[in-house]
Parts: C-alpha cells; sequence; structure tokens
C-alpha cells in the first residue's frame, strides 16, 4: 500500500511555506495533493478567468458570494499583518513539485459547491450569528488586533477552535469542515489504490489534518462519495415562507374587504403595503451605496416581488445598478486584493452584490413592519376586522351553493 503522509499547515503562516518544502525535500513524494480544487489551482497560478458580472447575476447566490469575499478579505488581512500571502504554502508546494517533476493532485471539493451547502445548511439565526461574527472578526483586525499564526497549528489549540465553530454554527462546520474532510480523505484513499507502491504528500490546513486522518485510517467510516459531491437539496422553507406571506396577505385584505369598515381601510391596506415595502427596501439600497436609479426600481418592485416568493427586488436593483456601474471583468480580482473594506465598497462589482443582498433584506423587513403595524396605522381592531371578514365570507360562499 502507498505511503501517506499529511502536512497540516496555516494558511498564512511562513513557517508553514518552509515546513512543505521541507516535508517534499525529506519525504521525497510521488505525488503532491494539496487542498486546492481546480478553480483555486488556477486562480493561484493567474490562469482563471474572472467571473463577469453576467455571471454574478445569473447566479443569483449573492448571500454566499458577500460571505466569500469578507472570508477571503479577513484572510488576507492576517497574511498582510504577518507578511505573508494567503495560500503561500500551497504555492510553495505547488513550485516545489512542479521544479521537481512531481505530480500535483488537486483534492479538494470545488469552492462553489462547499460555499453552496454551507450557506443553505445554516438555519437563519445561524446565518444571522455567523455574519455578525465575520464583521466583528474584521473589525478586530482592522483596529490592529494581533493573532498568534503559529498556535493555531497546535491541536489543542486547533480542537478549541473546532469545538467552539460547532457549538456556534453545527450546520456550518459540518459542510465546511467534516464534508471536506471525507472528500479529500476520499480522494487520498483513491490515490493510495492507483498507486500502490507511491509515495503521497498531503498538505492540508491543519484544522483538517485530524479528520483526514482518522479517516484514511477508517475508510469504512466514509459517508458515499456521491453524498459530499452533489448541490444540496435543503427544504425550501424560503419559499414556503413566501407563499405563506402571499396567503396571508390575501386573506387580510379578503377580510377587511368583507369586514364592512368601508373601501378606504382596504386601499390604505394596499397603500401601506407598497409604500413600506418600497420604502425599507429603496433605504437599504442607498445604504448599501447603490444608484438612485436602482433605488427607484426597487421602490417600484418590491411591494410585487415581496408577494411572489419566486423573485426577489434585490435582483432587480443588482441589474439596474449593474446597467448603471458597467462593473469591468478586473472588478472581480480587485475585491480578493483590496486592504481595507472601504476600499472594497467602492468597487462597482460588489456595490452591485451588496445591492442585491441589502435590498432582499429591505423588502424582508418590510413585510415583517407591515403585518406588525398594519392595524395600528389603519386604526382598527384586528380581532373584529377579521372574525367579522370571515363571517361575512363564509355568509356570501355558502350563499353561493
Amino acid at each position: 500500500m502507498a505511503e501517506l503522509r499529511i502536512v497540516g499547515t496555516a494558511h498564512v503562516s511562513q513557517k508553514s511555506v518552509e515546513e512543505v518544502r521541507a516535508a517534499i525535500e525529506e519525504f521525497r513524494p510521488d505525488i503532491v495533493a494539496i487542498e486546492l480544487d481546480p478553480a483555486r489551482f488556477s486562480a493561484l497560478k493567474k490562469q482563471a478567468r474572472d467571473p463577469t458580472v453576467d455571471d454574478v447575476l445569473e447566479v443569483k447566490n449573492f448571500n454566499s458570494l458577500l460571505v466569500q469575499w469578507l472570508l477571503s478579505y479577513l484572510q488576507r488581512k492576517i497574511g498582510i499583518d504577518v507578511g505573508v500571502e494567503p495560500g503561500a504554502e500551497m504555492k510553495a508546494a505547488i513550485a516545489e513539485a512542479e521544479g521537481r517533476g512531481i505530480a500535483i493532485a488537486l483534492v479538494d471539493r470545488d469552492l462553489r459547491l462547499t460555499l453552496l451547502r454551507f450557506w443553505k445548511s445554516m438555519g437563519i439565526i445561524e446565518k444571522i450569528k455567523m455574519v455578525f461574527a465575520l464583521i466583528y472578526s474584521i473589525a478586530e483586525i482592522d483596529r490592529g488586533e494581533e493573532i498568534d499564526i503559529e498556535s493555531l497549528k497546535e491541536q489543542d489549540v486547533i480542537d478549541a477552535v473546532m469545538e467552539e465553530f460547532r457549538r456556534f454554527s453545527p450546520n456550518g462546520a459540518r459542510a465546511l469542515i467534516d464534508e471536506r474532510d471525507a472528500f479529500i480523505a476520499h480522494q487520498l484513499v483513491l490515490l493510495k489504490v492507483q498507486r500502490p507502491e507511491g509515495r503521497i504528500l498531503a498538505v492540508v490546513g491543519a484544522g483538517h489534518r485530524q479528520g483526514i486522518t482518522n479517516y484514511v485510517e477508517h475508510p469504512q467510516t466514509l459517508p458515499p462519495f456521491d453524498t459530499l459531491a452533489r448541490e444540496p437539496r435543503s427544504f425550501p422553507w424560503a419559499k414556503i415562507f413566501g407563499f405563506l406571506v402571499t396567503g396571508l396577505f390575501a386573506f387580510l385584505l379578503a377580510a377587511i374587504a368583507f369586514s364592512g369598515v368601508g373601501w378606504m381601510v382596504l386601499l390604505y391596506a394596499l397603500l401601506f403595503w407598497v409604500i413600506i415595502h418600497g420604502v425599507l427596501a429603496a433605504v437599504f439600497t442607498l445604504i448599501a451605496g447603490g444608484h438612485p436609479y436602482s433605488a427607484l426600481t426597487c421602490f417600484g418592485v418590491a411591494w410585487m416581488t415581496s408577494l411572489n416568493p419566486l423573485l426577489h427586488a434585490g435582483w432587480f436593483a443588482a441589474y439596474v445598478e449593474a446597467k448603471v456601474r458597467k462593473p469591468p471583468v478586473s472588478d472581480f480580482r480587485k475585491i480578493y486584493e483590496t486592504e481595507s473594506i472601504q476600499e472594497m465598497a467602492r468597487i462597482p462589482l460588489f456595490k452591485v452584490v451588496l445591492v442585491a443582498a441589502l435590498a432582499n433584506l429591505g423588502s424582508l423587513i418590510g413585510t415583517i413592519l407591515y403585518f406588525i403595524f398594519v392595524f395600528p396605522l389603519l386604526h382598527i381592531d384586528p380581532g373584529v376586522v377579521i372574525s367579522n371578514g370571515v363571517h361575512n365570507m363564509w355568509t356570501w360562499a355558502t350563499g353561493l351553493i
């Protein structure tokens, strides 16, 4: 059976770069397996085609893309502070392997699939906690908070961090850590079978080393590969919520119409729906730095998209923002090179994605506030209106039979 050695690294550590080079020199592997997927490998080697704004708009996965960019920014800031480029140890492994004529295997799962599974696996509370934790971490780094990078490779520190992450976001930890441990282990086991007499050196993040090792030593515990490599099939809670909102709004209007409080009250109920959603979606678009045309678009469509689970106001705002700002292809790379959040916020493509995310958030808040405040705004008793409306609807319906 092939001999396998796993090197755990910190992605912004100069010491890890040296350890990778030393491991290749000492172990003399036949193949170097790297914790990268083809897209990230091409990006590291500057061979990848940068996505266009049309690619971003077509995918519509604005929230997870924002999280990806912020995570990348956080890692890059840490790397800048310690004088090491993120992914330097992977670059060193690639350079050493290519220089020595050693084969390279890319054993990590596609980043887009990982982020999709990561985002969809979390509930709304986990997502909110994750975003706030990310913002807090970025603020700490921007204030100059020092981090002992080398301590992050110590097993007791890794265990503590992993335990905290699992407590904080169990579903996120499963998608981001456990599933990738299993995916990489599958690839390494396959390499061992394909090269029974070879030597395999795996270069992975320190947080993955123990999980991968456990799986490789006990391959019978590995989950089926196809369960790790397909898009998640999560329960469509968002669509169900959207249809419930549509049904609740229709029921509310019907109850008001049949309650006898007058058509002006019904008209105001409709008007408040348009205004609350439109104003909040437009305001959040402007908070994101969106163009007034994007905000005006949001104001015009938010009332309608909030009643259609298959549409979102942010999609329309992002489309208009893209037409107005015209982000160049180079924006995607610039986002990964910025040294401050303020600089990132000025990049047109970032603005397009942020506008989409915040416009949707504004519309969602509008839905919640509407059902909380509509009856006080209308100066009517909800119990009386709904009971009278339901009674009159029932009388009317039975009269038709």
